[in-house]
């Protein structure tokens, strides 16, 4: 029986890899052998849990990690007809008949090799261009997020963009804004290395917002106007929430004038007590963004063209056979960026 490594939630904040058997796929199916999968802050969510709830006792089960993988078809099924071996591919996570891979299904992109059942491209995988490195096709699921978020928000060329959070999800956003054509990104972050990284990628100012006061800013950035009750408010047209903590949502009402838009892409770990007299006062449109319905693929040749400008937000690239620092790194606040794990050509 020929064997694989695994990547699975282990006890709270810490993972296990394990030996399991190496999957054989069927007609339809293909096999891919991973080489690069990033880690996100769903897969640190799942190792503080300790797994996945199972019952109402609140027993656990160890679940495969890893959702953000990219790889080399290495066998496919004599039903296929779309794919070769030797292929580039990336995965679509929620194309899985077994449950999302990573996210508590079967089957996990940190694995070393991964079954695609019912292969099928742009369904289940995408193919990407030989000369794109595996660890940046490996964005292609995060930065699909991000363009959906991009795409909720309708920003026009005209518009005013402010993006809080300047992670992996709040960087993308800012790079899709700008090849979008909008004009004016601003990026608002707490870590002046993450305010650099966003210069880096195109945002056109950025904002301390631990040291400075927002709607100051914004509105010496994006000019004057008002609330629907005529209230001095900042110039600002969208606001994209890519850091999920109550500030963020706060400083979007204090700041918005009559008609601005919140896009809340990120995931709020807290409920926070929402200013509905703020909201109401500027007639703002909140949106939410979840996931990436139609988005997954639709980055993928983008990803590939802008190649050197996505590397950027990879701040860590950790080789399989240190898998354990790779997820320390992820686990630790502050400490990475974006966090890829590679591996053995």
């Amino acid at each position: 029986m020929a064997t694989m490594k695994s990547v699975l939630t282990g006890a709270q904040n810490k993972i296990d890899v394990v030996d399991v058997e190496r999957p054989v796929p069927g007609p339809k199916d293909a096999l891919v052998r991973i080489r690069a999968c990033g880690i996100c802050g769903t897969d640190t969510f799942f190792l503080h849990m300790g797994g996945m709830p199972v019952d109402a006792k609140g027993s656990m089960r160890a679940i495969p990690l890893g959702h953000e993988p990219a790889g080399e078809v290495v066998e496919v099924g004599a039903e296929v007809t779309d794919l070769k071996v030797g292929n580039r591919v990336v995965v679509n996570p929620q194309g899985a008949p077994t449950g999302i891979i990573g996210c508590g299904g079967d089957l996990g992109g940190m694995d070393e090799y991964l079954l695609i059942r019912d292969a099928e491209v742009g369904k289940s995988v995408a193919v990407f261009p030989d000369h794109v490195p595996f660890a940046v096709a490996a964005l292609n699921e995060p930065m699909a997020v991000a363009r959906h978020c991009v795409n909720r928000s309708e920003a026009k060329p005209a518009d005013k963009v402010v993006v809080f959070g300047a992670g992996p999800i709040g960087l993308g956003a800012t790079i899709w804004l700008k090849l979008r054509g909008v004009e004016h990104v601003v990026v608002a972050d707490v870590i002046p290395s993450r305010l650099e990284k966003a210069l880096a990628v195109g945002a056109d100012a950025v904002i301390d917002s631990a040291t400075e006061n927002v709607t100051e800013r914004l509105t010496e950035l994006h000019g004057q106007a008002a609330n629907a009750l005529g209230q001095p408010r900042a110039g600002t047209d969208i606001y994209i929430d890519a850091a999920g903590v109550p500030a963020v949502f706060q400083a979007a009402v204090d700041s918005a004038k009559w008609k601005a838009k919140l896009v809340m892409v990120a995931v709020q770990k807290k409920g926070s007590d929402i200013d509905l007299g703020g909201m109401l006062r500027s007639e703002l449109t909140l949106i939410a963004s979840q996931g990436y319905p139609t988005e997954i693929f639709e980055v993928t040749a983008e990803l590939a063209e802008h190649k050197d400008l996505f590397a950027k937000l990879i701040s860590h690239s950790v080789p399989f056979s240190d898998v354990d620092r790779a997820f320390e790194l992820a686990l630790t606040p502050g400490a990475a960026e974006k966090v890829v794990v590679t591996f053995d050509e």
